[in-house]
């Protein structure tokens, strides 16, 4: 199964660079970027296109990253909260049995 995965993730990323590099060779036309404050000199459409693209990617996985690794912190503070009711726990339970006899 593990190897399904992996051939169906390599088929996912040539299929994507193939896309990317056609539509590289159809977009060669050049195209200032004009932002509010400044104005970048003039590249491919498709250089600025995948740029982006790639700029939300990155954007996109730091934002997961954060939330995953909040996600964490709190399983572990959770995990941890466990262990001490657990603990508790077995100390009440042998305390009841020692004190009932």
């Amino acid at each position: 199964m593990k190897l399904l995965r992996k051939l169906l993730s390599l088929l996912i990323v040539l299929a994507m660079l193939a896309a990317g590099v056609l539509f590289a060779l159809q977009n060669r036309d050049p195209v200032p970027l004009d932002l509010l404050v400044y104005t970048f000199e003039s590249h491919s459409l498709a250089l600025w296109v995948l740029s982006a693209f790639a700029l939300g990617g990155v954007a996109g996985m730091l934002a997961s990253g954060a939330v995953i690794l909040r996600l964490r912190a709190g399983r572990s503070a959770t995990s941890r909260q466990l262990q001490k009711a657990n603990a508790e726990l077995d100390r009440l339970r042998t305390a009841g049995l020692t004190g009932s006899e």
